[in-house]
């Protein structure tokens, strides 16, 4: 009869290995054997041993061996464990099978891109979405290009190419009811023809994406999301219509590559839309803010939202996506008298932060509930929603969450560093930073004995055109309650003294928002 546990006279089991991958030793199986473990399954599940990446390879016929050896059985009779994929090792050239260049991660583009390239825009990837950042002219680096659009925005026009915002029509007879139970405020209440901005929650109250909910009909509402988190949200979407209420009638299109959107932005936005949709009414009181209309732009069906991410006059025109480029450059024509300017991404996220929004993944973790961003308007008191139960537990309920703020550094040109902790400072950052210049370690002074505890981290920071200096939003513990006070972004080697504020710095009233 074989042998299968060979030990020297006086050997300790527990250091005698019969599986490397899971450590189990000879003293395991003995334990496994002595607890009433008769079969390998069990032994197996008791002891962990084959459940390493070899899947028992290694060690399957050994354990086999070594327990028929110690019940007095034949192998037969115990048998092996079951093998689970990969059992065999998987050869490096199958791994490298896929990789096929841009096949292996492709990229998306919008119906403008073209144009884009043709004007120098250096991009970014925004999910798997190739967006234009910035629009460099004359040698000009990315701050004062953005500073530029940001002008073009705030004072004249300017035109963002919008095609990758998420897009999903909600349609069925149940799709109101749907909506009221996805998002945190009621939809069933808003009116055909009529614009929403809603947030969906996840399970845990945590804000899992924001956007505009537009209901075009009675039954049919067009629901935009975040350009990385379409996918996502479709999913969730499918996932509660699916598993948790099926009995209502609702079903969903992905429509994100249907339409091209072109946003024009700025005081001239309006003399823009006057001269490529000239039956539109495109006034205040003819077409007010929150509002959609189904008109004809630059020769093309299109539908035109009055919504507004920068707080300035803006309208959102949908077209199908093959219309794309040329109802961009027929904005681009009607608005060369104005001067229009194309801005990218980072005059877009700039010119947000100014009016206090949020984008879901600076603001936003899966830690942050809509009533810790200063949300509580958009979140429904008198209707059930996902996550609503969440958001009164003792730790979501409480006082001293990390909240939405904006925040000042005293060097009015220095932009924080996205990420920076902020802390109450030990006495050697205020002394560093006398002068108002950002302070670096070693300091003047022995630094503090241990760490400054973390108070929360700056989420968004930018140069503002609107402002004259530099701005930031940041999450802090009880930050709702806490403008005015005076504290210390710290990151790496640098300590910046800044003011804690209203997270809003401009337009506060909302006025510019109709021109």
């Amino acid at each position: 009869m074989a042998l299968w546990a060979v030990t020297a006279p006086h050997s300790d089991d527990a250091l005698t290995f019969v599986d490397l991958h899971r450590d189990v030793t000879l003293a395991d199986l003995r334990a496994a054997i002595e607890a009433g473990m008769t079969s390998i399954e069990h032994i197996k599940r008791f002891t962990t041993i084959g459940t390493g990446p070899d899947q028992g390879r290694t060690s399957g016929v050994l354990t086999a061996g070594i327990v028929a050896q110690w019940l007095g059985r034949s192998m037969d009779q115990v048998g092996g464990t079951q093998q689970r994929p990969p059992a065999v090792p998987i050869p490096f050239a199958a791994l490298a099978g896929p990789d096929r260049g841009d096949l292996l991660y492709p990229a998306r583009r919008t119906p403008m891109h073209d144009w884009h390239v043709a004007r120098g825009a250096v991009f970014e990837d925004v999910g798997q979405w190739k967006r234009a950042r910035y629009y460099p002219r004359g040698g000009e680096d990315m701050r004062a290009a953005v500073l530029r659009e940001c002008r073009a925005a705030r004072e004249g026009v300017a035109v963002l190419d919008a095609s990758t915002l998420g897009k999903i029509i909600v349609a069925g007879h149940d799709a109101p009811v749907f909506l009221d139970r996805v998002y945190t405020g009621k939809f069933s209440s808003l009116g055909v023809g009529r614009c929403r901005y809603g947030v969906m929650c996840g399970a845990d109250g945590m804000v899992l994406d924001d956007g505009v909910a537009v209901r075009l009909s009675d039954h049919r509402y067009l629901v935009t999301t975040t350009s990385g988190n379409a996918e996502t949200v479709l999913a969730w979407l499918e996932e509660w219509a699916q598993e948790e209420w099926p009995d209502l009638c609702v079903h969903f299109t992905h429509a994100t590559d249907h339409f091209a959107t072109v946003s024009v932005v700025g005081p001239r936005s309006r003399d823009v839309m006057a001269r490529i949709a000239p039956d539109l009414d495109v006034s205040a009181e003819g077409f007010p803010f929150m509002r959609f209309r189904d008109a004809t732009v630059a020769g093309v069906p299109a539908r035109v939202l009055r919504v507004s991410f920068t707080g300035e006059l803006t309208f959102e025109i949908y077209v199908c996506s093959w219309y794309g480029r040329a109802v961009w450059e027929a904005v681009m024509a009607a608005g060369e008298p104005h001067g229009i300017t194309p801005y990218g991404t980072e005059t877009m996220h700039v010119l947000r932060a100014e009016k206090g929004f949020i984008v879901v993944g600076h603001e936003t973790d899966g830690s942050v509930t809509p009533l810790d961003l200063g949300m509580g308007w958009a979140v429904s008191k008198r209707k059930d929603f996902v996550g609503k139960r969440s958001l009164s537990r003792p730790d979501t309920a409480r006082d001293d969450r990390e909240q939405l703020v904006g925040l000042l550094p005293d060097d009015t040109g220095h932009v924080l560093a996205e990420g920076a902790q902020l802390v109450a400072g030990p006495p050697g950052a205020a002394s560093g930073a006398a002068s108002g210049a950002p302070a670096a370690w070693p300091m003047p002074v022995a630094p503090p004995p241990r760490p400054a505890p973390t108070q929360g981290r700056v989420t968004s920071a930018y140069d503002s055109a609107a402002l004259g200096r530099t701005f930031g939003l940041g999450l802090l513990r009880g930050g709702h309650e806490r403008h005015g006070e005076r504290l210390y972004a710290v990151h790496l080697d640098r300590i910046v003294p800044v003011t804690v504020t209203d997270p809003v710095f401009y337009d506060k009233e909302g006025l510019r928002r109709d021109g």
